[in-house]
């Protein structure tokens, strides 16, 4: 069935409204299904008096809200740029999978609470085969959710999906642990069994929301790219022998199918203007019909034929790797300051090292024992990728 669905939706849409025709798939299947299992659990909740299985039918009304969102979310996303957001809609996913993660956290609270309750005053169970032979429908109804937002998340990368698709595992195992609940106090007679996996249940739905949480928190605060998109972002632009080298590539994720970045290149300053301008241009271009990737390049001129200038590259070069084979550095030159020769250059260190000052202190000693004529003036900085 799932399948089908898939296959049917991909059909139908072009390629660029694909994307959020699946998202919106995921949310009007979860709709349907859990309003129908909402009710299911209501009445046998109802009939037997089981705490765990009337808290199971309010967390799939909670999933309802949280699959209208989706819907929402998938039409919002797919909005093209305007004025108030040039750079898209498409972090809205974030949003919506940040609401998922809220949810989950509910329910384990209200689950908790309701647990805690039956603990303290433990209440008959009524028992029947039927009971388990329905909510064990039910727990393949939430699996086959499970394994359709699976695949729906590996077709499109919308990280609220990921989402459902651990809140439907988590259905599962919350409506297997209420059948053990009922199983335990029936033919144990032990009444407390309902509270208690309750109880479990919900410190286990709670940790799975945390992870859901962390892994939207991440993108909202902007984390670096795959060292496979940075590497081929450098390959492409170093391409021509005019671009001697990249520097400060910048990487921002604006949601699906826009991304934004920015990279300083340095090119031989013997070479003719619109020759580099040319190189430059095809290196952008190639970026974004390869990558996806909307590249702005900054040239940086580099005098390859200065003796005196490639001399003290060496010389840096040398001093860095004695102090920290991880470190580099780019845009070194030359410059008169206060009627000196100053050494200038930027120094790219690991975030795991803090203390830049330090690090500033460190390699000027070094490099002032080796060349002690010139002024050094470095700029400390961490890498974005």
């Amino acid at each position: 069935m799932g399948s089908l669905l898939i296959k049917y939706i991909s059909s139908k849409k072009p390629e660029e409204e694909r994307r959020g025709a699946l998202g919106a798939l995921s949310g009007k299947v979860g709709i349907f299904c859990n309003i129908l299992l909402a009710a299911v659990k209501f009445a046998i909740g109802s009939f037997t008096g089981a705490v765990s299985v009337m808290a199971d039918a309010v967390n799939n009304l909670s999933d309802c809200a949280t699959n209208i969102v989706i819907v929402m979310g998938a039409k919002i996303s797919e909005k093209p740029d305007d004025k108030e957001h040039p750079f898209g809609h498409g972090r809205v996913e974030y949003v919506s999978a940040l609401i998922v993660a809220v949810s989950i956290f509910v329910v384990s609270f209200e689950l908790a609470k309701g647990s805690v309750a039956k603990i303290i005053s433990p209440a008959e169970i009524k028992f029947s085969a039927w009971y388990l032979v329905i909510l064990g429908a039910t727990v393949l109804v939430k699996l086959w959710m499970a394994i359709l937002n699976s695949r729906l998340y590996k077709l499109t990368d919308n990280i609220t999906l990921k989402g459902v698709w651990q809140d439907s595992i988590n259905d599962c195992i919350a409506t297997l642990a209420t059948m053990l609940s009922i199983v335990l106090a029936h033919f144990l007679h032990f009444k407390a069994a309902d509270g208690i996996i309750g109880l479990a249940v919900s410190a286990f739905i709670f940790f799975s929301g945390v992870g859901i949480l962390k892994g939207v928190i991440s993108p909202l605060l902007g984390e670096p790219p795959s060292k496979e998109i940075t590497d081929r972002i450098e390959e492409i632009i170093c391409k021509s022998d005019i671009v001697l080298g990249v520097h400060d590539l910048i990487i921002h994720n604006y949601g699906a199918n826009k991304i934004i970045a920015s990279a300083d290149a340095e090119v031989d300053a013997a070479s003719d203007i619109f020759t580099i301008h040319r190189v430059i241009d095809n290196a952008e271009r190639e970026i974004f019909e390869e990558l996806g990737v909307e590249i702005c390049i900054h040239m940086d001129p580099v005098d390859v034929f200065d003796g005196e200038t490639e001399s003290y590259r060496r010389a840096v070069l040398d001093v860095i790797n004695e102090y920290n084979g991880d470190f580099s550095f780019h845009d070194l030159r030359l410059v008169q300051k206060d009627g000196k020769k100053c050494l200038a250059f930027d120094l790219i260190i690991p975030f795991e090292v803090e203390d830049m000052r330090r690090v500033e202190a460190d390699i000027t000693a070094m490099l002032k024992i080796k060349h002690p004529e010139i002024l050094t003036e470095i700029n400390v900085e961490h890498s974005y990728v």
